[in-house]
């Protein structure tokens, strides 16, 4: 059997439901899912907590005919060879991941098994995939343009704060996709006529060190880049940010439930479920998709507290994609508050 017909073989269990093997209980398909996060953490705001509902929707239930073999670093990169490595010689049928980084690690530890990427940013800059037509290899999945997404964050957040003229960047150096998204944000920062000062954080206890740092230079607000390790701190981050009085705009909207201002991001429900209906074999020289909306979302009770005023009719001049506009009831509103409720 060539490459291409085993992949094909392997991610049918990430296609549409096979009546056939569903009625053998025998045939047992494995995932191995390599995460910075703990299961027991998912949210349904999470790619993967979609993925797996999703399947279970196409007939394939852990325990029957579905093995989910789970392996998190808890936040720490280091970890990531060694762990792609103990799934690999489980011999699971696919390898899920839910961001660049980790996908890279997997490919490091195997060029046969497929891999795929519920959510991964720039591919091929960060040398992941050849291409996106023909990325050749064992990798595909769904990707967005991080460089791009990274100075509309940046122009949200200057439409919403005017006045502001220095902007604090929390990066975690081991995040490859970090050098694209930093790039972009420059560029975007001059046109806006902005500075950004750069702040680094590879683990939880690099994260008060960041914030006192990023006090130093006075920054106005605060932009913090999509990570994985960035994100399962999101509560600590939050708490920092509103401590520190940072307006801040992330890359996920956990942010914003966590207590943050904003954030602009795809939709990662949407990513996790539509991984889950992979299928190679359908159209196999084509194997990246791209989200088709992001969404903007802002907290509520961050604004208040941050005594941000936001408007209805706030949106970005120069639409990229389709933008959808919400706030969070995160909290009843006060009856004099400005805002709107």
């Amino acid at each position: 059997m060539n490459r291409r017909a085993f992949i094909a073989c392997s991610m049918a269990l990430l296609a549409a439901p096979l009546a056939s093997e569903a009625q053998q209980p025998e045939k047992v398909y494995r995932i191995g899912v390599l995460t910075f996060g703990s299961r027991s953490s998912l949210s349904p705001l999470d790619s993967l907590f979609n993925l797996l509902q999703r399947l279970r929707e196409l007939g394939y239930v852990e325990g029957q005919n579905l093995q989910v073999e789970w392996r998190s670093a808890e936040g720490r990169s280091d970890e990531l060879p060694r762990l792609a490595a103990e799934l690999v010689q489980l011999r699971v049928d696919v390898l899920v991941v839910p961001s660049t980084q980790l996908a890279l690690a997997a490919k490091q530890a195997t060029t046969t098994i497929p891999i795929v990427m519920t959510t991964s940013s720039d591919p091929v800059e960060t040398g992941l995939v050849h291409s996106y037509a023909r990325p050749g290899g064992n990798v595909t999945g769904l990707t967005v343009s991080g460089g791009e997404i990274s100075g509309k964050r940046l122009e949200l957040l200057k439409e919403t704060l005017p006045t502001i003229s220095l902007v604090a960047i929390l990066t975690q150096p081991a995040n490859a996709t970090h050098a694209v998204f930093w790039r972009e944000t420059e560029t975007a920062a001059r046109m806006f006529g902005m500075k950004v000062q750069r702040a680094d954080a590879r683990a939880a206890e690099d994260l008060d060190g960041a914030f006192a740092a990023i006090r130093k230079t006075g920054a106005d607000a605060l932009v913090v880049f999509p990570d994985p390790i960035l994100y399962r701190e999101r509560w600590r981050i939050g708490e920092l940010a509103t401590k520190s009085r940072l307006p801040a705009m992330f890359g996920h909207r956990g942010f914003v439930d966590a207590g943050g201002l904003m954030s602009y991001a795809p939709s990662y429900p949407d990513l996790g479920r539509r991984a889950a209906n992979w299928n190679l074999s359908r159209e196999p020289e084509r194997t990246f998709l791209t989200p088709d909306t992001q969404s903007h979302s802002v907290g509520r009770v961050a604004a208040l507290s941050l005594q941000v005023k936001l408007r209805r009719d706030q949106r970005p001049r120069n639409l990229i994609d389709r933008l959808k506009f919400f706030d969070l009831s995160l909290a009843p509103c006060p009856q004099r508050s400005k805002l709107p409720c």
